[in-house]
């Protein structure tokens, strides 16, 4: 459920830092089913920034496809609207996470390299249990703590309070409840509902550390994101550590909800930091 206070740290945010015009056009643009690749071409074009991301992506091992695109409009047909619509979005995304704090144990270039690299190891999940739209799952673990970039920008005021409690062992969302009167989750999510994106971005956003409540059919990407976010967390790519945890442990009901190995997990493990890297590479 989002709260009323969840609301306005949302809209206080947007009144700070939206997402460019452009941006938003892409995602009306996608999400017309009447929309064609040329629709997209049209507006991308006029953009030079974003005409070179969508080149550089498509011609990155990130897709892996064959030879040199250097055509705009082959590059959208080749990645699809769905693609190009998360390159525009991430590119903006990065922007937002320029704030930084007074606290030391917390600044947006640390949730920054840990939204990326969910991002990386969501991608890596996806590929490992065959699921479609490597970008997709990307984009979803990038954005899983907006409603952290809205607390930094809104409230920066709470986050050492916030910290020195979640610090002494205390429940990160209670925490945020009891200080903020919403959680970092509920602000996402009203985020990413007045930015109509994909509902499927509302679940991540809302319930990557509890996907277990989405109905079963809404489940599959909040699960690979909540499994991400402990591995990267374990990797010493967590937000309030910067140390290598070895006592993290993954439900098994969250295993058995993607049906991934355990060996599958050790080596997605060992690649997070390489493929984080190529992702960094891409969008920064």
């Amino acid at each position: 459920m989002t709260t009323s206070t969840a609301l306005d740290i949302a809209n206080e945010t947007l009144e700070i830092a939206t997402l460019p015009e452009v941006t938003m056009r892409i995602v009306q643009v996608v999400q017309d089913p009447k929309s064609t690749a040329h629709d997209l071409h049209v507006i991308v074009k006029n953009d030079p920034a974003l005409s070179a991301r969508v080149l550089r992506v498509v011609n990155s091992a990130f897709y892996g496809l064959p030879g040199q695109i250097g055509s705009i409009d082959r590059a959208i047909m080749l990645l699809g609207l769905n693609a190009v619509k998360n390159i525009a979005i991430a590119a903006s995304l990065s922007k937002m996470f320029k704030t930084n704090t007074e606290c030391p144990e917390f600044s947006g270039k640390d949730l920054w390299t840990h939204s990326v690299a969910v991002g990386a190891t969501n991608k890596l999940i996806a590929s490992a249990i065959g699921l479609s739209l490597p970008d997709e799952s990307f984009l979803a673990g990038l954005m899983h703590d907006i409603g952290l970039v809205s607390v930094m920008q809104c409230r920066a005021s709470a986050i050492p309070e916030i910290i020195a409690q979640v610090n002494t062992g205390k429940n990160l969302l209670e925490v945020e409840s009891e200080i903020l009167g919403a959680t970092h989750t509920e602000i996402g999510a009203a985020l990413t509902t007045r930015w109509k994106f994909p509902r499927s971005f509302q679940y991540v956003t809302a319930f990557h550390h509890n996907p277990m409540e989405l109905a079963p059919e809404n489940r599959l990407l909040a699960t690979v994101t909540c499994i991400a976010d402990s591995l990267c967390t374990q990797m010493g790519l967590g937000l309030f550590n910067r140390e290598k945890i070895d006592d993290i442990v993954i439900d098994d009901y969250l295993i058995k909800e993607i049906s991934i190995s355990p060996n599958q997990l050790n080596e997605i493990a060992n690649n997070i930091e390489e493929e984080l890297e190529v992702v960094k590479a891409l969008i920064e």
